[in-house]
């Protein structure tokens, strides 16, 4: 069966279309820019080069008619009608408690995500739209609904509930949330086949290293906690999110700087972080690397304030667990920079886990990266969220 997965962000799109048979691409691409001037598509065949070519996108509606006439194009497209895709996977950023796993969407579905608007507010709205234009162009394919949040649904109250008055949980629903679910779920069950052990008997702790970045301690099965929040600003120190922070900086930033809330917000989510840290050098790693390598200051205080965190998450997350298996690196940062993945384990040491440095060369591909003796394993294990959309798509069906 073919399964189309649709990612819609605040202004742009993401789809593959995925043969589920054998998980083999046929083709993929982006809508960016919607709503914006300069928006385009980009699109590949398979593992081809990609195309790009400017286009009017006014809204994600208008990116959903793009893409099925890209896919189904007699020239550049990769199949010859709409009837051969079998269901359409839809990543939704936030399920709120109402959803602890996939779900094939109806009516009822559809209210209940716009009941989590709230909580995604620059997210939700867009799953929405996308998912109501597949509907009206594809009325009889069958659609599903990830989300990001459902395979946090397991942590214990201890770990999702903050030290706030209890009522704002009774009330709101104020509590910890957790994202990148699909990435942390493809990851865990890959690292378990990677070790020929059952799932349900391992100790993992999934580093998903971005521009986004979060971590999860998974305990026989189960996302046991992880470090994004009610949003995905709390945690690690990242690309341009500020991570963990004192609440009480907000109002010392306000007062200080003459600025309101908001816009404090928005220099927590898109000034801070490593980009914040190195002085405005990058949010980029590749060039935080070129920077550290020639001693740059500025990115030398970036990387080692990132590593630290990754590493103090970590450190929690084995104490959590009482013990670990195997720590997965993941996602941009950790798939492709060796330097941080050194950096941050030879921190435990303690645990009877060393680096075979040979093997941490390696880049985007599954490879055991601790040495042969080590009690603890490590693995750069490359996500694919897109895949998991499909796999779970699949079973709902």
């Amino acid at each position: 069966m073919k399964i189309l997965v649709i990612n819609c962000g605040s202004s742009s799109l993401k789809f593959q279309l995925i043969e589920s048979d054998n998980g083999e691409v046929l083709g993929k691409g982006l809508c960016d820019r919607i709503g914006i001037d300069g928006s385009f598509i980009s699109f590949a065949k398979g593992e081809g080069d990609k195309v790009k070519k400017e286009a009017s996108i006014k809204d994600h509606s208008d990116a959903i008619k793009l893409v099925l006439e890209t896919l189904t194009d007699p020239t550049g497209g990769v199949i010859s009608s709409l009837d051969e895709i079998g269901a359409v996977g839809h990543r939704v950023v936030h399920g709120g408690e109402k959803f602890k796993s996939a779900v094939l969407v109806n009516e009822e579905v559809l209210k209940a995500i716009e009941e989590c608007n709230d909580l995604a507010p620059l997210h939700n709205p867009a799953n929405l739209i996308g998912i109501r234009a597949c509907m009206e162009l594809m009325p009889n394919v069958p659609m599903s609904a990830v989300f990001d949040t459902a395979f946090h649904q397991t942590m214990p109250e201890e770990a999702y509930l903050y030290g706030i008055p209890y009522e704002y949980y009774r009330k709101y629903k104020i509590r910890r949330y957790g994202f990148h679910g699909t990435s942390h779920d493809f990851v865990s069950h890959r690292c378990a086949k990677l070790m020929n052990k059952p799932y349900e008997d391992l100790k993992i702790i999934v580093c998903h290293l971005g521009n986004g970045a979060s971590i999860s301690a998974v305990k026989n099965g189960k996302c046991i906690d992880t470090s994004m929040g009610l949003t995905p600003l709390e945690g690690l120190i990242m690309g341009t999110r500020s991570g963990d922070l004192d609440p009480a900086i907000v109002e010392f930033l306000c007062n200080k700087e003459n600025i309101d809330f908001h816009q404090v917000l928005n220099i927590l989510n898109k000034k801070s972080g490593v980009y914040g840290l190195s002085d405005d050098l990058s949010s980029d790693f590749r060039d935080l690397e070129d920077g550290y390598n020639k001693k740059d200051p500025n990115a030398i205080r970036a990387v080692d304030a990132f590593c630290y965190r990754v590493v103090k998450y970590v450190g929690s997350y084995v104490a959590a667990m009482n013990g670990v298996d195997a720590i997965c690196f993941t996602a941009g940062i950790g798939e492709n920079t060796a330097f941080v993945r050194e950096k941050i384990l030879e921190h435990f040491g303690y645990l009877g886990l060393y680096l075979d440095k040979e093997a941490n060369k390696k880049r985007g591909e599954d490879t055991l990266i601790s040495t042969s003796d080590s009690k603890v394993k490590a693995y750069i294990i490359p996500t694919n969220e897109e895949l998991e959309i499909a796999t779970q798509t699949l079973k709902l069906l």
